[in-house]
């Protein structure tokens, strides 16, 4: 895995800054792609339902896990 890379984000209209390796940038983004959606409001939903004990660059690293942990399961 290559290092992180930080990325600016809008969130209930702040910007913030997330630090994800490229390889959790690419499914994240494939994921908003998927559920046709933007990329800044895949990443609100999940910083809405984060905990204050969980970084927002770890909620998205679990949330990418568990969608495809989901689909595998499915298939």
């Amino acid at each position: 895995m290559a290092r992180p890379e930080k990325h600016s984000l809008t969130l209930a209209g702040h910007r913030t800054s997330v630090s994800l390796e490229p390889e959790f940038w690419a499914c994240f983004r494939q994921i908003a792609a998927e559920k046709d959606i933007p990329i800044n409001a895949l990443a609100a939903a999940i910083d809405a339902d984060r905990g204050v004990e969980r970084g927002l660059a770890s909620a998205i690293r679990v949330f990418v896990l568990g969608h495809y942990m989901a689909r595998a399961k499915a298939e």
